[in-house]
């Protein structure tokens, strides 16, 4: 009983971590569309954008799939897309 929850917990971590993976790229879409269509944002507004999109590519890369979703909706938070 306790190796089948064990079993069940584990799986169900690898099953989050991979979610995250699949998300951060869908993110990056969604900025990347946002930004082509030249939104109206300061100039500060948009160097934060473009370092969290930046950011957020970089934590994807290393793995780091929680705090690049965390990052990448700080961008999408400005762009007010969701």
């Amino acid at each position: 009983m306790k190796q089948g929850i064990v079993t069940l917990a584990a799986a169900a971590l690898l099953a989050s971590g991979s979610a995250f993976a699949f998300h951060c790229p869908a993110d990056m879409a969604k900025i990347d569309a946002a930004l082509a269509k030249n939104p109206q944002l300061s100039a500060a507004q948009m160097e934060e954008v473009k370092k969290y999109r930046s950011e957020g590519e970089t934590l994807h890369k290393a793995g780091k799939h929680q705090e690049a979703v965390d990052t990448l909706g700080k961008a999408m938070k400005i762009l007010n897309v969701s």
